[in-house]
């Protein structure tokens, strides 16, 4: 876990007995496994606590004219001198004695059954609402700390090729997967962090790395090389050995879709794996065909990597 990159406080916490009313400030909470004691919102499942920030609440108010109360957007937490802007999904948040998984951001308005919507017509809990569930229980009181810890999303990309890894080739794919990464990402809340590394066509050595990277937590891995019918194309075989689960579709999908004008695109054995909580994608090794998976697969990859972490719909935009 990283190091905390912002600390505020708590400025009121709220409960209610009803879903989709006006949660009321009470001098204290008590978090468990299920979330608030004595809150609607308490039970199993990725949204059991609630918050919003004390400066957004200001702001709004000023926009519509007239005071809103803590707890009347139906936050559990009111927060004070943290940008929950900055908060990204699996993020952490200490709230007083309590931890907190970010599994959501922003979520539909009740519509009519917002008091303030009724009023303006709009709400800011669909963009700035925090929606997470416990890591940790404990009270929490006005006052308490609260302390934003980020949880990168790690990706490693691994090229596959003798020549690279001899220093005969220079390695032109790997760096496009990272290119197409880090574009993909640009302004969405996640905090990415990308590793490197070149192999040999050694499906011993190539094993190693990827339970490696798996037993370290790497959230998404891409090979790129050794897909091929070749005598050393031997990465998707490597990759199924360790997999728990395959994800045919979007590899059918690509080589359905490209193989239509060339041909030669269906000879790739590419395969997209599920390992533990780790995504694995095997690619071929030219940069055009790393530009054509990449650009399918970055289109599903955030709600796979929700989906093994058990969020449902969340979104990071």
């Amino acid at each position: 876990m990283s190091d905390v990159l912002q600390e505020g406080r708590v400025v009121s916490v709220n409960v209610s007995a009803d879903t989709g009313t006006v949660k009321r400030a009470v001098p204290t909470i008590v978090i468990d496994e299920q979330g608030i004691q004595n809150d609607a919102h308490a039970g199993p499942g990725h949204r059991q606590v609630s918050l919003l920030s004390q400066e957004r609440i200001d702001a709004f108010a000023k926009e519509i004219g007239r005071a809103i109360r803590p707890g009347e957007f139906a936050e559990n937490v009111t927060t004070q001198n943290v940008d929950l802007g900055r908060v990204a999904l699996l993020d952490r948040l200490r709230v007083g004695a309590a931890e907190l998984e970010v599994t959501q951001i922003g979520k539909p308005c009740h519509g009519e059954g917002c008091a303030i919507f009724r009023e303006v017509g709009r709400c800011v809990m669909p963009k700035e609402g925090i929606f997470c569930r416990v890591i940790d229980g404990g009270p929490v009181h006005p006052g308490d700390a609260v302390r934003h810890v980020a949880r990168p999303l790690r990706f490693l990309v691994i090229t596959v090729s003798d020549r690279a890894s001899r220093g005969q080739y220079e390695d032109r794919s790997g760096p496009e997967v990272q290119r197409c990464i880090e574009e993909h990402f640009k302004g969405k809340r996640w905090h990415v962090e990308i590793e490197t590394d070149v192999l040999p066509d050694d499906a011993a050595k190539l094993q190693q790395r990827l339970e490696r990277a798996r037993d370290a937590g790497i959230d998404v891995i891409f090979t790129t090389g050794g897909t091929g019918v070749g005598p050393r194309d031997v990465t998707p075989d490597v990759v199924t050995t360790i997999a728990d689960k395959l994800i045919p579709g979007i590899m059918e999908h690509i080589r359905v879709k490209y193989g239509a004008d060339y041909p030669n695109a269906l000879l790739s054995r590419g395969v997209a794996a599920v390992a533990d909580e780790t995504l694995v994608y095997a690619l071929p090794g030219s940069v055009k065909a790393v530009g054509e998976y990449m650009s399918e697969i970055l289109r599903t990859v955030e709600h796979a990597i929700a989906m093994l972490h058990g969020l449902g719909h969340a979104s990071a935009d």
